[in-house]
């Protein structure tokens, strides 16, 4: 199972490399970073590629750069909402990524999106905007 890492408020980067390096054995196919533009945010996660093989790499952000996310687990009905997204005119990125159904589902519904979960999962989203 993936790994995820992140801090808000002041840090050092390093000190996020350091955390994701620690758990660099929570998913060796993948790893990534990264940092708000003033620095207040640093996200970082270790992949284990299980339904999205070649895609998926995170920190993932939306198609305009102003939402990023870091996800571990599973969502069950990612199939079911994709589908829906994309009977709606969405375009994906990703062949199969959970983490981009949550990107497009924070971007229509802001917190409430977690209604709309089954799963079991952990994520961390930061929007450069107001939903």
């Amino acid at each position: 199972m993936c790994g995820i890492v992140g801090i808000a408020g002041p840090h050092e980067l390093k000190w996020v490399h350091d955390m994701n390096g620690a758990i660099v054995h929570r998913g060796p196919d993948d790893q990534g970073f990264y940092s708000s533009p003033d620095g207040a945010v640093s996200l970082a996660a270790q992949r284990l590629s299980i339904l999205d093989l070649e895609g998926g790499h995170q920190p993932m952000s939306s198609r305009d750069g102003s939402i990023w996310i870091v996800f571990n687990g599973e969502i069950y009905n990612a199939p079911q909402l994709r589908a829906q997204f994309e009977s709606q005119g969405r375009q994906f990125v990703t062949a199969h990524s959970d983490t981009e159904v949550l990107l497009h589902l924070y971007e229509t519904k802001g917190e409430a999106m977690l209604d709309d979960l089954n799963g079991m999962f952990a994520f961390v989203n930061f929007g450069t905007r107001l939903i």
